[in-house]
């Protein structure tokens, strides 16, 4: 199995424990959080102790394995039922991350079909340590096949936090990043800090920095000036759900990078595994945003920076029209207008 090349993990199973690097305390403080309940895996995800669209895939499928253990029904008929009772609890935790879905109902696939309980808990344990092994795979094939695509010395520029910790171990983006840099030292990385939540400058810094990797951080309302400067030379950004078109959800702030980049005539790159591609909506607009907590916007942490009672929106993600997008890369390949036909090929492979 590929392994990150740093000993931070993201998650896994300790035990019949599954533990998550608590991303909220990031770079500062480094804590882990022992889960023993799916009610905790799924508190953990609805407070973005763990996020990016596949570690939350990893996190609802070891859920679920949870949940298993926790039931203490002798029946099959039992036992389902509060597994239903799991999957439902956790798919409403993040509603635009299309893995979560995707590896809730890998986890139905075991439990679906009628068999003796001990052996249904015993796979759902099982598949949910695949599901890890597995994105670890695939990003690593992703950083391959986009390896190429990106000019020596090339200055790349990031938004939010697409690598290790958003995933199983090693990274959309960030793996893209990852595998540029093996071949060529000389690159330089810009990291969105990524308002209001700070992923690219809690997050994105520190992992390029435990790398070795030239990073420098610049606020969301700079990209444009070192655009305009000829500073950037690629854009890479990971996504929580990519619409049978091409249009991809990513963190907010992603459509405006996409616009600069267009204008500006610089490859717009998307990295993301088959299992973020949703061949189920056709496009953008029935991709659901989560709106979250105002505080994160008038908040940093515990100090207030916005005017009491003042209204705030908050939407955690944006949609990128296929049109400004270059390429999508996933680890079957690097993908290309049309969308709908070489999307369509890319999970029909699967």
């Amino acid at each position: 199995m590929a392994q990150t090349s740093y000993s931070v993990k993201t998650i896994e199973w300790q035990g019949d424990e599954v533990v998550m690097i608590d991303q909220r305390i990031l770079p500062l403080d480094e804590a882990y959080i022992h889960h023993r309940t799916w009610q905790e895996v799924g508190d953990s995800i609805k407070t973005m102790v763990i996020r990016g669209a596949p570690a939350i895939g990893v996190a609802a499928a070891m859920g679920m394995a949870l949940a298993a253990m926790q039931s203490s029904a002798s029946s099959y008929e039992q036992l389902k039922a509060d597994l239903d009772t799991a999957a439902k609890g956790l798919f409403e935790t993040r509603p635009t991350a299309y893995n979560l879905g995707w590896a809730l109902k890998q986890q139905e696939q075991i439990y679906g079909q009628p068999g003796d309980p001990d052996e249904i808990r015993r796979r759902l344990k099982e598949r949910s340590q695949e599901i890890l092994d597995e994105d670890i795979a695939m990003c690593v094939a992703m950083g391959e096949h986009a390896a190429p695509l990106f000019p020596k010395g090339a200055r790349i520029l990031t938004h939010c936090n697409a690598g290790a910790l958003a995933t199983a171990g090693y990274g959309t983006a960030l793996g893209v990043i990852r595998s540029v840099f093996r071949r060529d030292p000389g690159i330089m990385v810009y990291a969105d800090e990524t308002r209001p939540f700070l992923q690219g400058a809690r997050l994105t810094a520190w992992e390029l920095q435990q790398e070795g990797i030239p990073c420098r951080l610049i606020t969301d309302n700079m990209s444009g000036y070192f655009f305009k400067k000829g500073e950037i030379d690629a854009v890479v950004v990971g996504s929580d759900r990519i619409a049978a078109n091409g249009d991809v959800a990513n963190k907010i702030g992603t459509y405006t990078v996409s616009v600069l980049a267009k204008v500006h005539g610089v490859p717009f790159y998307v990295a993301a595994p088959t299992s973020t591609v949703d061949l189920g909506i056709p496009d953008g607009d029935h991709i659901p945003i989560e709106e979250r907590d105002p505080a994160e916007v008038t908040h940093f942490r515990e100090v207030q920076c916005a005017p009491a009672g003042i209204g705030v929106c908050n939407p955690a993600f944006d949609v990128t029209p296929h049109e400004n997008v270059t390429a999508i890369i996933t680890e079957a390949g690097v993908h290309r207008e049309p969308y709908s036909e070489s999307l369509a090929a890319a999970k029909k492979g699967k």
